[in-house]
């Protein structure tokens, strides 16, 4: 009982303090969903140049490319994960993708040998620190894309179905790669395979190497996320779409370059083994279509289920 009589309930924020507390958040939302859209635009135009007939400089233009990825990764991961989930993200991406990519050119193992060339900027030690920060962009995405599809539709993940989204992320992380790799190492010369390979210039043994990597980091971000006493992660519907509508945009630039890029009717790789520029450009079409695009159906069904409900 309170002194003047009456039972005492649990206190209640007035309607007024609620509601400037929602218009705030809305706000900051609506903030963050902007700064998102801004770096899909920036990513839009890095491709677009990426494709276009310009006497810009490469480097720039991939260095566009790869912090317009980054920047909405830490964005919208920040928001979803929170600011420690996404650095503790950033820091696996960076300590995995640049000790196994130093190995690889050091050694052979496990992509294959290969080293970097001017296209791709400073280097640390013998990996591109552009390459380093282009682990977090993909990887961050790959994740959100694989999560989408291994959810159910009510979207919160059991302990079992978060450990299986590191070996769907990674096989759709390597679709990425088996679209980008003889583009951008037999065509532009970004790195050079000493021995050429099977794939365009590029051996089987990179995509081996690469699904392992990046299976690796993710297994490494699902054992921090399992072990987090309650994970507070958005799983509505909405908060999945900016991913999924990214990797459609990276799938959707590769499927470009086949109608707006007029390389030379040969190239060779180290190996001398002739390839057809068309034929490159139209394999990396033919696997974004076929192999992204159905990892991005996927996950879109699986989106629709759940906004639906």
């Amino acid at each position: 009982m309170t002194s003047s009589g009456a039972p005492a309930g649990p206190q209640t924020m007035p309607a007024a303090s609620r509601h400037a507390g929602l218009t705030v958040a809305d706000s900051s939302s609506r903030t963050v969903d902007l700064v998102v859209g801004f770096t899909l635009v920036c990513y839009i135009c890095a491709r677009a140049l990426e494709i276009a007939p310009t006497s810009l400089p490469r480097t720039p233009i991939v260095a566009l490319d790869v912090c317009s990825a980054l920047a909405f990764a830490l964005i919208d991961g920040g928001r979803r994960y929170r600011l420690r989930g996404m650095l503790i993200f950033t820091a696996i991406c960076i300590v995995v993708g640049n000790v196994v990519e130093n190995l690889g050119v050091a050694t052979g193992f496990p992509f294959g040998h290969y080293y970097f060339v001017e296209l791709m900027g400073p280097k640390l030690w013998h990996v591109p620190v552009l390459l380093g920060l282009a682990y977090i962009g993909m990887s961050y995405v790959s994740w959100s894309v694989a999560r989408l599809i291994v959810s159910p539709a009510a979207g919160q993940l059991s302990q079992a179905r978060l450990f299986l989204v590191p070996f769907v992320a990674a096989f759709v992380m390597t679709a990425w790669d088996l679209a980008q790799d003889p583009v951008w190492s037999t065509l532009l010369h970004g790195w050079v395979w000493r021995d050429g390979g099977r794939w365009f210039g590029v051996p089987v043994s990179n995509y081996l190497g690469w699904y392992g990597t990046v299976l690796l980091i993710y297994l490494l971000f699902a054992i921090y996320l399992g072990r987090r006493p309650a994970r507070q992660e958005r799983t509505e519907a909405a908060a999945s779409r900016p991913a999924l509508l990214f990797y459609a945009l990276c799938a959707l630039g590769n499927i470009l370059q086949t109608v707006s890029r007029q390389p030379a009717a040969q190239v060779y790789d180290p190996a001398g083994k002739a390839w057809l520029a068309a034929d490159i450009l139209r394999a990396s079409a033919m696997v974004s279509v076929f192999v992204m695009g159905s990892f991005a159906a996927l996950a879109g069904l699986r989106l629709a289920a759940r906004r639906r409900r």
